[in-house]
């Protein structure tokens, strides 16, 4: 997903990465550990990186609490911010905090979405870039 200049990938090499202005501002540091790896936001607010081959996880944000609605979301700010409310954030804000940020509201599930390697997903018009949110 990108927002102007941020943008937050999974690496084919297994790293997920947070850039800025195409240099790195946070990374999970997995980067070696599996090819094509893949990130889910859980429904239990915990966001995974897992590997293709025998979906084994290999990072985790630790945030797993009790099922609900989490978002993940690439804020104007640079931060990538688990809500649900706010469990985990990459602490990589620069500037004031927005205050628009926008509110979704959706449905719980096992696997709330997921983002392949190399898929990058653009800003929506609130300004707010967004993983994943809660599907049935």
């Amino acid at each position: 997903m990108n927002y102007g200049p941020y943008e937050f990938i999974m690496q084919t090499d297994c790293n997920l990465v947070l850039y800025d202005r195409g240099k790195p501002a946070w990374a999970s540091n997995t980067g070696g550990l599996a090819k094509n790896c893949y990130v889910v936001m859980q429904s239990d607010g915990n966001l995974v990186i897992y590997t293709n081959t025998n979906n084994k996880a290999v990072w985790a944000s630790n945030t797993g609490r009790d099922k609900a609605n989490y978002v993940l979301v690439l804020q104007k700010d640079r931060n990538v911010v688990i809500y649900g409310p706010a469990i985990w954030a990459t602490n990589t804000h620069v500037g004031p905090s927005s205050a628009n940020n926008i509110v979704i509201t959706s449905k719980a599930s096992t696997k709330v979405a997921s983002l392949p390697a190399n898929v990058t997903y653009e800003s929506n018009p609130a300004g707010n870039a967004i993983v994943g949110v809660g599907h049935n």
